[in-house]
């Protein structure tokens, strides 16, 4: 029988068999992410574990099975491969490791993590399965209705939204028994703390990640930055056209007016650039990382000294600033390692001047263009971040070095202090790590800080703050106004009018929202004087991280003002209050113009 024989045979039972396959999948997904999450978190008896295991087995096996049966009912079946052949390459996985451990009763999963000399523990096991589950949970869900039905909120609700639901699942996970190294569990409050302040990648933590939490409760904490980072939406996205045969208009439209590309046709492309650049960013920070640490810098074992490489990779390219050392970066012996707190600052970097940027400067097609055409310039949106970004970590490092030459810096020599004072100054306006005593610093020295967090970093960028090109927009409107010109201009261009009233709104909104909330912390934690809250409330919001050391002592009504103000800072005030408000009726009317006198 040929190919067409074949098909006509399964013609007549095509929707049925779809049908089937799809219900056992939503189904079996949902039973399966729930053994995983009793077994992650729950269980406790290793005879419990393993057999909760054989369970899931036996379901990804169930999964390969219905893959084979798309592939059979696929009637043409080599574009059917194509398309969804990262879908295939994870299931040729899981078919090999399903024979090798119960046919050949050896894993070869196992196997090659024996043959780096990193033991696949009953944990790390856990974490490859459950990194697979979530990832095929993510692509049924985005082919149901009830994600459909998401799209009809505004794209601004659906990404506010899709940060509350890693805050909570996050908080979920963390309250698990088996997440952390103490008999019973984390607090509600101090769960979603630490769920928020890495699902919104600031960085401030009211307990040590390192001692605190279990290596399965430190591996939710890496997964909720990486998603936080990069926002779950545009992860879910780019799975959807990875395993499945694309996105429809509506999630494009939703993709161009969150990420702010330049048309629809660009968005694809842009997102599928945007995710393979950052994992690619990270993974080569990770490597020079791991060879960067300092001889003195002793790891239990060669798989920890890579985990450690790579969750300081993603936190930094994520503008996270969590550390898995006790004292953050400033932990005896990694303050001494230069090297590595250069290519920290070099990640941080990255992450803050913003993905159009990084396309525009540092992507392979746009050096190839340059070489070809070397008269043109970068686009302005790249020159603003770019010299923008340069100017203030100028400012920051010249205004450190010379605050703090006599007291945090009097122990170094002049090239340790340059670097100490560099590293301060790029992770300061977003990152949130410290290879100082924070609490030792002078108040002049918190005041820079505190205008450079409130700054923060880029557009389209994984940190926080107004964003560099907000500061801009005021200063040049400011300029112009003082100067009597009626247009704002820069690089040859004009800026229109309704660029400089965003901005003010921006800046507006962030003053008010931090001066209300510093004024609700004086009320609830008064222990504090004014200025170590104000430096937690604009770290918080500015998604920074850095504090002078007051997070834990926080009474649970400041953690949760912390909690909403990293939130707020993460989605931006103006995307909150978009999301929030009504469009009025009809803006085709003016009334008459008066004068008011202003200053």
């Amino acid at each position: 029988m040929g190919t067409e024989g074949l098909n006509r045979v399964l013609y007549g039972s095509k929707l049925r068999a779809y049908t089937l396959m799809r219900r056992t999948t939503y189904l079996l997904t949902l039973v399966s992410v729930g053994l995983l999450i009793y077994a992650h978190g729950m269980a406790q008896k290793p005879a419990t574990i393993q057999l909760l295991f054989n369970a899931i087995d036996a379901i990804l096996s169930i999964f390969v099975l219905i893959y084979l049966l798309r592939i059979l009912y696929a009637f043409e079946r080599k574009k059917f491969l194509q398309r969804t052949w990262f879908e295939g390459l994870l299931m040729a996985i899981i078919l090999v490791n399903e024979v090798s451990t119960y046919a050949l009763q050896e894993s070869v999963i196992y196997t090659f993590f024996e043959g780096i000399d990193i033991p696949l523990s009953v944990e790390l096991y856990r974490v490859v399965v459950s990194q697979l589950m979530l990832l095929l949970l993510i692509v049924e869900l985005l082919e149901t209705r009830v994600h459909l039905k998401t799209l009809y909120f505004k794209p601004t609700t659906t990404f506010l939204l899709s940060f509350l639901f890693l805050i909570l699942a996050g908080a979920g996970l963390l309250m698990m028994p088996n997440m952390i190294i103490s008999p019973g569990s984390m607090r509600f409050i101090d769960a979603l703390f630490m769920a928020a302040s890495a699902s919104c990648v600031t960085g401030l933590a009211v307990v040590d990640p390192g001692s605190y939490f279990t290596f399965s409760g430190q591996v939710v904490l890496l997964m909720l930055v990486q998603l936080g980072g990069l926002g779950i939406l545009t992860f879910a996205t780019f799975f959807a056209t990875l395993m499945r045969q694309g996105i429809g208009i509506k999630q494009h439209v939703a993709m161009f007016e969150i990420m702010e590309s330049e048309s629809l046709f660009s968005t694809k492309h842009l997102l599928r650039k945007l995710v393979v650049m950052t994992f690619s960013i990270e993974a080569i920070g990770a490597v020079i990382i791991f060879m960067t640490w300092g001889q003195e810098v002793q790891f239990e074992s060669l798989g920890s000294k890579i985990f450690f490489s790579i969750f300081h990779a993603v936190s930094a390219f994520c503008n996270a600033g969590l550390s898995l050392f006790p004292e953050g970066l400033y932990t005896e012996p990694v303050r001494f390692s230069y090297v590595m707190h250069l290519i920290v600052a070099g990640l941080i970097i990255f992450g803050g001047i913003g993905f159009p940027t990084i396309f525009d400067v540092l992507s392979p097609q746009s050096m190839r263009a340059r070489l070809d055409t070397p008269w043109k310039n970068w686009k302005l949106l790249s020159r603003i971040t770019i010299y923008t970004s340069a100017g203030l970590i100028i400012l920051g490092t010249v205004g450190f070095f010379l605050l703090e030459y006599f007291n945090t810096l009097a122990h170094l020599n002049f090239a340790e202090a340059i670097v100490t004072s560099f590293f301060q100054s790029v992770t300061t306006r977003t990152a949130g790590y410290n290879t100082v005593d924070i609490s030792a610093l002078t108040v002049p020295t918190l005041l820079l800080f505190i205008f450079l967090m409130f700054i923060g970093a880029s557009p389209g960028s994984t940190g926080g703050g107004i964003k560099t090109t907000t500061f801009l927009i005021i200063m040049l409107t400011v300029w112009a106004t003082i100067r009597g010109k009626r247009y704002v201009e820069i690089g040859n261009r004009t800026i229109p009018h309704s660029v400089s009233y965003k901005a003010f709104s921006v800046f507006t909104f962030a003053a008010m929202i931090n001066i209300f909330f510093l004024f609700i912390l004086t009320i609830t934690d008064s222990q504090f004087d004014i200025f170590r809250l104000a430096f937690e409330q604009v770290s918080a919001f500015a998604t920074v991280g850095l504090s002078t050391g007051i997070t834990a002592g926080l009474s649970d009504t400041g953690k949760g003002i912390i909690i909403i103000s990293m939130f707020m800072g993460r989605v931006g005030t103006l995307t909150l209050a978009l999301a929030l408000s009504t469009r009025a009726s009809t803006t085709a009317y003016k009334y008459p113009e008066t004068q008011v006198p202003v200053g």
